[in-house]
C-alpha cells in the first residue's frame, strides 16, 4: 500500500531544499498508447522506475499498473542497474496504458554516488556512440577543456559544462531522439537531451568517463536529462558526480534520477514495436513534486 497518495504537493520553489536535511518526493507517470484498429504482437519496453538507491535518493515504495488488455509484466536490471519493465501482448483491440508511483526521499549528508574503481576504465563510458561521435569542433571543445590539468577532471568538467551551457540555446521542436551530439551543436540549439549528448562526448573525448542520465527536474513539464562525469573517490573507489549542461551547472535537490546509459538510447523512457496496419498515438501524463521536507 502506498502511503500519502492524497497529500498534496508542496510549492518547491518556496522551500530551502539545498538545506533540508531530507525530502520526499512523489512522480506520478503514465503512458497510453491508442490504436485505430486492433494490433498483434506488442513488445513494449519502459525505463522509467527510479533506482533503489543512487547517491543520496532512496526508492521507498512504488507501484506499477498495466490496464487494457491481457498483457504479460516482466521486471529485470540491466547490466548496469537500471530497472527494466517489459510488456507483451499477443493482441490489444484499443489501448493499453502503463503507469507507475513511487515515492522517494533524498537524504542530505549521505554519500556521492559510490562506483567500483574499475568504472573508471570502462570503455563503455569513455568510447563514442552514433549520438556521441565527436567532430571537429567538439574536438575543439575538448581542446579547449584540456588546457585544464588533467588531475583536475571536477574542474574540467565544470568548465565544459559552462562551454555548453553558452555554446548551445534551449529549444524545443529543432531536433529529435536521433539527433547526434555534433548536428546538435552545429545547429546551436536543442533540448536537455542534446546538451547533455555534447557534454558527455567533449568529456569522452579528453579521457573522462561520461554517462547520460535519464529523469526529471522539478518545475519542468516533461522528463528532463543531464549527465554524470565518473572520478576517482577521495578514499578508494569511483564516483558519479551530475551536471546540467542545459541550466549550466551542478544537478541538484531538485534532479531525480531514473537511469543512466551511454546515450538517450539506452535508457528511452518508452520504446517497442507492434505488428499491424493501425496508427498509434500515445499521451503521456507525468507529475513530479515534493510530499514532505524536515529541516
Amino acid at each position: 500500500m502506498l502511503a500519502n497518495l492524497a497529500e498534496p504537493l508542496l510549492d518547491h520553489a518556496t522551500l530551502d531544499l539545498a538545506g533540508a536535511r531530507s525530502i520526499t518526493y512523489r512522480l506520478d507517470q503514465s503512458f497510453t498508447y491508442e490504436y485505430d484498429a486492433p494490433i498483434t504482437e506488442l513488445r513494449h519496453r519502459f525505463v522509467v522506475v527510479p533506482p533503489e538507491r543512487h547517491g543520496d535518493v532512496y526508492r521507498r515504495e512504488h507501484r506499477v499498473s498495466v490496464s487494457g488488455g491481457d498483457v504479460r509484466r516482466s521486471v529485470r536490471r540491466d547490466s548496469v542497474g537500471n530497472t527494466v519493465v517489459r510488456l507483451r501482448a499477443d493482441r490489444v483491440d484499443h489501448s493499453v496504458t502503463f503507469s507507475v508511483t513511487a515515492f522517494l526521499e533524498r537524504i542530505n549528508g549521505c554519500t556521492q554516488t559510490e562506483l567500483p574503481g574499475s568504472v573508471l576504465h570502462d570503455p563503455r563510458l569513455l568510447r563514442p556512440t552514433r549520438l556521441t561521435t565527436p567532430d571537429d569542433r567538439l574536438r575543439d571543445l575538448a581542446a579547449d577543456a584540456a588546457r585544464i590539468p588533467a588531475a583536475d577532471s571536477l574542474a574540467r568538467a565544470e568548465h565544459i559544462c559552462q562551454t555548453v551551457h553558452e555554446a548551445m540555446t534551449y529549444e524545443d521542436g529543432v531536433t529529435s531522439v536521433k539527433t547526434t551530439a555534433a548536428e546538435a551543436l552545429a545547429g546551436g540549439r536543442g533540448v536537455c537531451q542534446d546538451f547533455a549528448h555534447v557534454m558527455v562526448t567533449v568529456c569522452r573525448e579528453i579521457g573522462i568517463p561520461a554517462r547520460y542520465v535519464s529523469g526529471h527536474l522539478l518545475g519542468q513539464g516533461g522528463t528532463h536529462a543531464w549527465m554524470e562525469v565518473v572520478v576517482p573517490a577521495r578514499s578508494s573507489g569511483a564516483e558519479a558526480i551530475a551536471f546540467d549542461p542545459c541550466n549550466g551547472r551542478r544537478a541538484g535537490a531538485g534532479h531525480i534520477t531514473v537511469a543512466t546509459g551511454r546515450d538517450y538510447t539506452d535508457v528511452a523512457p518508452t520504446s517497442g514495436t507492434y505488428v499491424g496496419e493501425a496508427s498509434g498515438r500515445l499521451t503521456a501524463e507525468r507529475r513530479v513534486g515534493v510530499v514532505t521536507v524536515a529541516a
